[in-house]
């Protein structure tokens, strides 16, 4: 309640908003006395070990996001049984503020803010780290101009019963939903690419490319329906512009832009065509630096049918009534690969990785064989990991164990980005023609894997690659994610 003081530190002030899961307040910090945002999770979800534990892991990663265009995270705690996180203030208006104020922008100044925007993005991508719920409202607008995203996985899925997945920020946000995403599918970077297209069209335009009744009448367009034109909505759009955001919306994740950094870049090179800023544009938006160096994504099947998942859903919204959506799908990628592409087209430098099997050859042969695929679905909360070696691998003469992962294909890869919780241990990858070994072909120099460590990788294409795991950090290793790219 307003009045409150949280952790005997922060008074509460004024509630500015409340979704599916939490609520957020302007507080004052009265040991620093300064304002700060307290976002508070709602006691529905407090006795929730689960979500509770997802809340405090959620905040320790949004915490290692020190990013100008993304809001940060102060401070994280518990009070009475009330878990909060603590973060910056930003007192200037949201991006969907400011479009209801002014309608369309001027287009120098909606790529300038996209683009801000696209950087925050691709910095937290190459964190491990996707949004899934990027709209104007989780943009807050600093005093300088500068647009600073917010709500960073705070709010993430919450895994219940059958094999639902249940979002509290969905409901409300179907105007920015990815097809896959409205389908039921794991989200990933590719997601993030079509919301920020949406976004795009919207400042561009003024408003949504598709609007419904309701959440799946929505959702239903964002699945089938062609990008409406933006030149059709206004014609002095440039058409690389328009061009930008139709292949940002693209329905099949592998036609949009193979990463945030190449968005990034393509709206820069938007910028430059349209020449020196005219003198008196109040456009003043503060440069931050982009990362160069693009971490691949996992190339994505095509889709399932939705139609089951979104008759599911629409059950769900009318048993519920509550302000949290239900996404009702399959769990897998399953589907075929894409083909091969004979030229060197950017989009098809992803490579899918699956997760296949552990490999053990100095001891029983058998690590957790079955959890090797959560290694490779794209979601962070998932993972496979070594048995636990209390003494570490060499006090037990265990050279390493690893992970096989299968490329459905022989590829030569560039690289693979290897993602973790348990920092610290080393690894190097190996190459095989099978997914019983041998491997005894290495592929890249052992290296230290902190919580993302790319591993360039050398040599002839190989269908199967290990993650070789030669020494322990701790009590046993885990890999939430594998992803990779081939030579162009």
């Amino acid at each position: 309640m307003v009045g409150d003081l949280i952790a005997e530190r922060y008074e509460l002030e004024e509630l500015v908003g409340t979704g599916g899961m939490s609520s957020v307040y302007r507080a004052r910090d009265t040991l620093l006395e300064r304002h700060v945002a307290l976002k508070i999770l709602h006691d529905t979800y407090g006795a929730d070990e689960e979500t509770v534990e997802r809340f405090r892991r959620e905040a320790r990663a949004v915490a290692q996001l020190s990013h100008p265009n993304i809001v940060t995270v102060i401070d994280r705690g518990e009070d009475d049984g009330r878990q909060f996180i603590v973060f910056e203030y930003v007192a200037g208006e949201n991006l969907k503020e400011v479009v209801r104020r002014e309608g369309p922008l001027p287009v120098r100044r909606a790529l300038e803010l996209t683009l801000e925007v696209a950087r925050g993005l691709a910095f937290a991508h190459h964190q491990g780290l996707v949004h899934r719920d990027v709209k104007p409202q989780n943009v807050l607008m600093n005093g300088d101009g500068r647009p600073k995203v917010t709500d960073f996985g705070i709010a993430r899925s919450l895994d219940v019963e059958h094999g639902m997945t249940q979002t509290g920020t969905v409901l409300g946000t179907s105007n920015y939903i990815a097809p896959e995403q409205a389908s039921g599918e794991p989200v990933d970077a590719y997601t993030d690419v079509y919301s920020l297209g949406v976004v795009l069209f919207e400042l561009l335009t003024g408003d949504v490319p598709f609007q419904g009744e309701n959440f799946v009448a929505v959702a239903m367009q964002h699945l089938n329906e062609p990008v409406p034109s933006v030149l059709e909505r206004r014609p002095d759009v440039p058409a690389r512009v328009a061009n930008a955001v139709e292949r940002a919306m693209a329905k099949d994740p592998r036609d949009r832009f193979p990463s945030m950094d190449d968005l990034a870049a393509e709206l820069e090179a938007c910028l430059a065509e349209l020449g020196p800023e005219p003198d008196g544009d109040a456009t003043m938006i503060v440069r931050s630096p982009v990362v160069r160096e693009s971490r691949p994504h996992v190339a994505r099947p095509r889709r399932r049918s939705a139609w089951p998942a979104l008759l599911l859903l629409a059950g769900a919204l009318l048993l519920a009534a509550v302000a949290a959506a239900a996404f009702w799908g399959g769990v897998g990628r399953g589907g075929d690969e894409p083909a091969a592409d004979d030229g060197a087209s950017e989009r098809a430098a992803p490579v899918r990785l699956a997760g296949v099997r552990a490999w053990d050859p100095h001891g029983d042969d058998t690590e957790h064989d079955d959890t090797a695929p959560q290694a490779t679905d794209g979601n962070m909360e998932t993972f496979w990991r070594t048995e636990r070696y209390q003494a570490g691998l060499a006090d037990i003469g265990k050279p390493g164990v690893g992970l096989v992962l299968d490329a459905g294909r022989p590829v030569a890869l560039e690289r693979i980005v290897v993602s973790t919780s348990t920092p610290g241990f080393t690894a190097e990858i190996h190459a095989g023609a099978s997914q019983d070994g041998p491997f005894d072909r290495v592929v890249s120099a052992s290296q230290t894997v902190a919580e993302t460590a790319t591993f360039p990788i050398e040599g002839e294409a190989a269908r199967f690659y290990l993650v070789w795991i030669t020494e322990l950090s701790g009590p046993r290793a885990e890999i939430r994610n594998v992803t990779a790219a081939r030579r162009r």
